[in-house]
């Protein structure tokens, strides 16, 4: 069932390696760390979350929620009836295609009590976009009026293409597939997202990033450590993966630390100067968990391409028809 450990094997993964030293292992707090000295990150990590990605109204001006605020505020995302977090605008009649019970989306605020999983701009908001930011995107609506969202397969989203959700969207927190599957060797990381099956082998032995004419739908991804903190910088996206309005400019850098024995601090910050003014961080903590990572299944049994297709023909069918009969 799961494509981990044929994906191992390909890469000839030394799984023996994946195992920290006896030697290693928690004791009176300090971290485990694999053979080769460095932390080790190994495991299945949940990043569910109910705090929102940009400050909302009510923490305006403020970077931490009181005790009150944070009993308050998961109150309110256990007792929303449709799953979504607390500030999440869409109505109960907006949501997914999946049913309020398919939905899994974090009950509880970061351990910080942050008011925004944005750390950087201080706001807690995602920078102005720039103005050759602000054309792009429209020249995507207009592009996208034009074909159609139902004329092609191709007209349809990465995601619901099942081809990927896209970094960093992948790690951030969602409805539901909110788990990662870390393993590291020497040479590699492995970053394993349940959501689209989505994995990441990434060198760690200091070659450069490939060519700028090499394009790949999650990036060019490099890692190296910075003490205790391993740190992933991917260029070379493809200008169809959009995230928030960047794209084939897009640089991402991300940082995993072991703050203890159950937890990662995962921060990334993303810069693409022709679409925001200034670079953005977001950090969250990512928690051990038992899982299993279970096999997303997307395109078995996957019908609702071709109903979306063949509906836009019939109303296409019938709008013309009845364009005929006016007088």
């Amino acid at each position: 069932m799961h494509r981990i450990p044929r994906l191992f094997a390909a890469l000839g993964f030394a799984v023996a390696f994946a195992s920290p030293s006896p030697s290693a292992q928690t004791k009176g707090g300090t971290l485990p760390r694999t053979p080769d000295g460095h932390p080790d990150l190994q495991g299945i990590w949940d990043f569910r979350s109910a705090t929102p990605l940009e400050r909302p109204a009510r923490f305006a001006g403020r970077e931490f929620m009181t005790p009150d605020e944070v009993v308050e505020y998961e109150r309110l995302a256990l007792a929303r009836e449709d799953g979504r977090p607390p500030d999440d605008a869409r109505s109960l009649e907006e949501q997914s295609v999946h049913p309020v019970w398919w939905l899994d989306y974090g009950k509880k605020v970061v351990k910080t009590a942050r008011t925004s999983l944005i750390v950087d701009p201080p706001d807690g908001k995602m920078p102005p976009m720039t103005a050759e930011g602000r054309e792009r995107a429209a020249a995507r609506r207009a592009a996208a009026r034009t074909h159609g969202p139902a004329d092609s397969y191709e007209n349809r989203s990465l995601m619901e293409r099942c081809i990927t959700r896209g970094l960093p969207e992948v790690t951030l927190p969602g409805p539901y597939n909110n788990n990662l599957q870390i393993v590291q060797t020497p040479s590699h990381a492995l970053l394993f997202t349940e959501m689209i099956h989505d994995a990441r082998v990434i060198p760690m032995d200091g070659r450069p990033h490939h060519v700028p004419g090499f394009r790949a739908w999650m990036g060019d991804s490099r890692g190296r450590w910075e003490g205790d903190t391993l740190v992933i910088d991917t260029t070379n996206f493809t200008d169809r993966t959009n995230f928030r309005g960047a794209g084939q400019n897009l640089h991402l850098v991300e940082r995993l630390t072991r703050v203890d024995a159950d937890t990662i601090e995962y921060r990334f910050t993303l810069e693409d100067p022709t679409t925001w003014t200034r670079p953005w961080t977001v950090a969250y903590p990512m928690v051990k968990t038992e899982g299993p990572i279970y096999e997303y299944a997307c395109h078995e049994g996957n019908y609702g391409l071709r109903d979306i297709l063949s509906g836009a023909r019939w109303e296409e069918k019938h709008t013309e028809e009845a364009a005929k009969k006016k007088p």
